[in-house]
């Protein structure tokens, strides 16, 4: 056996990368409890984007975006989906759910969103069983417990998170192999759950028959990784990657165990979509001028009082997946320099600065005691978060309507230096304010 010898250049030879360093992507991320804004955000720069990408979640998550007055609810499509320029990449998919969103959103006036949906053949696929089970498990853990952990009211996300954990999962590229093949597999993972929940009753072949929207989800499925390298080092694009939930609410990194089961940090843009961290570009963290949470779990600012209802009130802080009130406080400063030490925000989008316009004063968390004495960090514990005394900074209310302001100019004074404290506590620049639904409501800074 013979061999040759090695160029004395080890790349002597080699084809280089049409673009050697890649495309940036800009990421938009929650850096609160969910709920932040983030949709608008992203529809904001899905104007100028070539491409849209969720990278996590599933249907548990849910943007609201008002276009030209008409209000749209995302669960699954992207919310690019809007831009008739974007293309958008799909996520963990229940795809009865798929098809029931944008058929809603049609007749909102939603157009040709099929030929711009691309999908992975590696995204995993929630079943309907799978939202039994999750009702199941969240039962078993209130009588056990007397607390519910899911934030997803069960939308099947976690029971489906646990299938690809343990190497049970089906993905779409089985859904479209052999579907004899891709049935016998869904009957072993019915009776593997069946096996563990004796309650579970499924008609396997009824589920199956809804399965066949394959066929309809064909044509948008792509190989996922490949796609994203050819975007990425292809000729120049925007692509813009949309993340879902929040840091507070990342599978490791947020108030577990009331947390959703993928990651939401920045970290879930690589993993989910195969893109390489040296593509990462801007982190845009997404954040309201006040907190909001859904369900329940330690909430150090949460005001149950006439503040808390006011916000509640004049904010219609009501889930657009779950339909539950948000429960409200003031802003958490705390909060956001944890998700900043995760994400590495670029900037910031403060979010509904306009709810506060009527307050006579405002508060803003911005140290936690215990036992007298400042913590450096957020706790892991949730036991002591439960405990934590907020330090809080009082600013003077501005009491003046700032929904109609469309430059800083336009802003009162002492709503600018509520702004600025934000800002410089943080030590990240905000970029964006926003004073109402649309995006014609945010105020773009710099």
């Amino acid at each position: 056996m013979s061999y040759t010898n090695p160029p004395s250049n080890p790349t002597q030879g080699l084809k280089r990368p049409r673009n050697e360093t890649g495309n940036k992507v800009t990421v938009v991320l929650g850096a609160q409890w969910g709920d932040e804004g983030k949709g608008k955000v992203v529809d904001l720069l899905a104007t100028e984007s070539d491409l849209v990408c969720r990278c996590q979640g599933g249907n548990n998550a849910g943007h609201t975006v008002v276009v030209e007055g008409t209000e749209y609810d995302f669960h699954l499509l992207p919310s690019g989906i809007i831009n008739p320029k974007s293309i958008c990449n799909g996520v963990v998919i229940h795809l009865p759910g798929l098809f029931e969103e944008a058929e809603n959103n049609e007749k909102k006036g939603l157009k040709g969103w099929e030929k711009r949906l691309i999908v992975s053949d590696r995204a995993h696929l929630v079943f309907d069983f799978h939202q039994v089970v999750d009702g199941i498990q969240e039962t078993q853990r209130q009588a056990t417990e007397g607390k519910m952990t899911s934030v997803n009211h069960f939308h099947s996300i976690g029971p489906t998170y646990a299938s690809k954990a343990s190497r049970i999962g089906l993905r779409v590229c089985d859904l479209l192999g052999d579907f004899k093949e891709f049935s016998t597999k869904f009957k072993n993972l019915v009776e593997q759950y069946q096996s563990m929940y004796s309650s579970l009753t499924v008609d396997t072949e009824s589920q199956l028959k809804k399965l066949k929207y394959g066929e309809r989800l064909r044509p948008m499925v792509r190989d996922g990784v490949y796609y994203m390298y050819e975007a990425l080092h292809g000729p120049p694009k925007k692509i813009l990657v949309e993340g879902a939930n929040a840091a507070l609410l990342d599978i490791d990194f947020g108030t577990y165990p009331f947390v959703t089961s993928s990651n939401c940090t920045v970290g879930g843009a690589c993993t989910g979509l195969g893109i390489p961290p040296l593509n990462i570009g801007e982190v845009y963290g997404v954040s309201k001028a006040y907190t909001t949470r859904v369900g329940i779990g330690a909430f150090p600012t949460e005001q149950l009082n006439v503040t808390g209802e006011l916000l509640q009130t004049r904010g219609h802080e009501v889930g657009v997946t779950t339909g539950r009130k948000r429960r409200c406080g003031w802003l958490d400063l705390v909060i956001l320099r944890y998700a900043h030490m995760i994400n590495g925000f670029t900037a910031i989008a403060l979010t509904k600065l306009d709810i506060l316009d009527v307050l006579d004063e405002i508060k803003v968390g911005v140290a936690y005691k215990i036992n007298g004495k400042r913590i450096p960090h957020f706790p892991a514990d949730m036991e002591l978060l439960h405990k934590v005394e907020v330090e809080y900074e009082t600013f003077p209310g501005w009491k003046s309507d700032t929904s109609a302001a469309r430059k800083w100019n336009n802003l009162p004074q002492k709503a600018q230096n509520y702004i600025r404290f934000v800002e410089n506590h943080i030590g990240v620049p905000i970029k964006w304010v926003g004073v109402g639904k649309s995006r014609e409501c945010m105020i773009q800074m710099f």
